[in-house]
């Protein structure tokens, strides 16, 4: 079997097999070879026998792919945006919230186990914690929630390390937003966009104007218009992540210190305290 085919080659082989499914081949089948099953189920070794460590295990990964498909998905909408090709953003940014509700999905898996399931296996997981990821890492530097501090646990790995970075230094999803508000005669403060990228994004007045003009003065359709009503879908989304993953520590662990060190519910409750996207929000009071 040949790794591509042509709409010729289908055409073919359904004539071929009277429209049945090709059922014969040597090894392993195509869709494994293209989706790596078997190293996909290989990854799942847990350390215990407590059933519920396997689904906290499998939902963490599948969680850890979904940070990386959002990652890259932005990484496309900022190339897009940066080519003013806004409706191309837009398109891009709207798959990703689908990414987002799919992730957000994921919690009732870890809603569903006890504290009493959790602690049977949580030991093993030593000082394992969730705060690690770096795929969250770049999303959520990609928020606007930057943070040289947090990056240094990487540091002994430059695969992980410079990427982010990178990140980090880079205007955020928003900043790239509003960039393109600037290139279509938005009037916001040159320093505002020209400041470090590094640093947490601060709102700005003259960013609150601009917004106020692109939701009072153009029509729905607009690529601009359509360009803040997913940013603030992607926002939202994000909140919810957060809220949900709040709630799932407080059904496992109550108010339990973390795994890596942190004190647990406290600090996803001040995290909850950080706003994105922020004028996409204050606007709204004066529309």
């Amino acid at each position: 079997m040949t790794t591509h085919a042509t709409a010729a080659d289908r055409d073919q082989r359904a004539a071929t097999t009277g429209g049945a499914p090709i059922v014969e081949f040597t090894g392993e089948t195509p869709y494994d070879q293209y989706v790596h099953t078997m190293e996909l189920h290989r990854m799942q070794k847990t350390r215990t026998d407590e059933p519920t460590e396997l689904p906290f295990l499998v939902i963490s990964q599948v969680m850890e792919l979904y940070f990386g498909l959002i990652w890259r998905e932005w990484q496309r909408a900022i190339a897009e945006m940066r080519a003013d090709d806004i409706l191309g953003a837009v398109v891009t940014l709207r798959r990703s919230t689908l990414h987002w509700q799919a992730l957000n999905a994921t919690w009732p898996s870890f809603n569903a186990m006890t504290p009493m399931e959790f602690g049977r296996f949580r030991d093993q997981l030593g000082v394992a914690s969730g705060f690690q990821s770096w795929t969250y890492r770049h999303v959520e530097f990609m928020m606007g929630l930057k943070s040289r501090a947090l990056t240094r646990l990487y540091e002994p790995n430059p695969e992980v390390f410079i990427p982010l970075i990178a990140t980090l230094e880079s205007p955020s999803l928003y900043e790239e937003g509003l960039a393109c508000l600037v290139r279509a005669g938005y009037a916001i403060d040159a320093d505002h966009l020209n400041g470090d990228h590094a640093e947490a994004y601060t709102p700005n007045d003259s960013v609150q104007a601009a917004w106020v003009k692109v939701y009072t003065e153009l029509p729905v359709n607009d690529p601009l218009r359509m360009l803040g009503d997913v940013l603030s879908e992607i926002s939202q989304a994000f909140l919810d992540w957060r809220a949900l993953h709040l709630r799932a520590v407080k059904q496992s662990l109550g108010a339990k210190v973390g795994s890596g060190g942190s004190s647990g519910i406290q600090w996803l409750e001040k995290s909850m305290s950080r706003v994105t996207f922020d004028e996409l929000w204050s606007y709204r009071a004066y529309v």
